[in-house]
């Protein structure tokens, strides 16, 4: 999902460490040293590197400014190639009767079969096309935060890898379990894997508590609706227990009932309205993850696609329907292990579960 235009998914990261001062000229350095470099008849089965995020094939970025403002903006290419097994069995036979034959000798021994099968898998690779793929980086410098247009782990392990070999400095996940408020309040025995899917759970109770609105502060309010899926789920690992609702915001009561049963929710599609803006997106409990956000329609109309006002347009609303959704979760931690909770907050929770 790019970063361009239409739904963007993505996770966030914090970067950690100190910048140099001579900070562009240091980023200039690196992403170039660091750059995708193609090659002829590759025999690697993965290889990657930066490439520019409006031209996949400007590895040198000299067609293409990554530094935005604020942000540093380019992507991350990954070329893989997978031999199927059958043709690697195939091959392998191949050439083993074709050594036997020349060679007349009735066996191969292990170590030679090794080596035949390692030849074999080399010159098949070395004929192959690499499969490419590009994931989008959006650096806030200043924030030092970073998102990142993918959510699987094997990818993001990839891209810390490359982005601390060429910046020197560490990635780390963001994950709602990391909060301040959660780190004042660690007698509260709350799982890492649980606070995340308990703010989900009761984001769905606020949000027909008042028709919606749920109020942020003393003058600003938002409006947010459960939409068309729920994934609830109780237990963990292989003991895990999951219910998928699917459905109108009203007809979601096969999912009410699983919240009975004890499930918590742990993925759902939103949609947040703020001040005229309307962002959809589903959130993943455990980790935060947004994937396939919507972001509202611009007056940017007249802008030329991959302009770069329209593309901080772009990144504001993103950022923005972040901070939304992190202000809620810092009034659900206040509320959480506020004095009140068990009191007055469960009970109106456990009387809206009921109806």
């Amino acid at each position: 999902m790019s970063l361009l235009k239409g739904n963007f998914t993505f996770s966030r990261f914090h970067v950690a460490g100190h910048l140099p001062q001579a900070f562009l000229p240091f980023v200039n350095n690196r992403i170039k040293a660091n750059a995708f470099q193609e090659t002829v008849k590759s025999t690697d089965e993965k290889r990657w590197g930066w490439v520019s995020l409006t031209d996949f094939l400007d590895t040198d970025f000299q067609h293409a400014n990554y530094a935005l403002g604020d942000y540093l903006i380019f992507s991350m290419r990954v070329d893989r190639k997978s031999v199927a097994p059958s043709l690697l069995k195939l091959k392998v036979l191949e050439e083993e009767r074709r050594f036997l034959a020349e060679s007349g000798k009735e066996r191969i021994n292990k170590s030679l079969a090794n080596e035949i099968k390692e030849k074999v898998k080399l010159q098949i690779l070395s004929k192959m096309d690499a499969v490419p793929a590009f994931y989008d980086v959006c650096w806030s410098v200043s924030k030092k935060v970073l998102y990142f247009s993918s959510l699987a782990d094997n990818v993001a392990q990839d891209f810390v890898e490359l982005f601390k070999t060429t910046f020197a400095l560490n990635l780390k996940p963001f994950s709602p379990s990391d909060h301040e408020a959660i780190k004042t309040n660690e007698e509260s025995g709350l799982k890492n894997v649980s606070i995340g899917r308990e703010f989900l759970t009761w984001l769905w109770f606020k949000s027909e508590e008042r028709n919606g609105k749920i109020r942020i502060s003393d003058t600003r309010e938002v409006e947010l609706c459960f939409l068309k899926r729920l994934v609830l789920e109780a237990g963990e690992g292989e003991f895990a227990q999951s219910v998928v609702c699917q459905g109108l915001h009203a007809d979601l009561n096969e999912g009410k009932e699983a919240l009975r049963q004890g499930k918590k929710v742990r993925e759902a599609r939103l949609k947040l309205q703020h001040n005229q803006n309307e962002w959809e997106f589903t959130l993943k409990a455990d980790t935060f993850h947004f994937q396939s956000l919507k972001t509202p329609e611009t007056k940017e109309e007249e802008m030329e696609e991959g302009s770069s006002g329209k593309l901080l347009e772009r990144i504001y609303l993103i950022e923005e329907a972040v901070r939304l959704l992190d202000e809620l979760y810092a009034l659900f931690l206040s509320v959480r292990f506020g004095s009140h909770w068990a009191s007055k907050e469960l009970k109106r929770l456990h009387q809206w579960l009921e109806r």
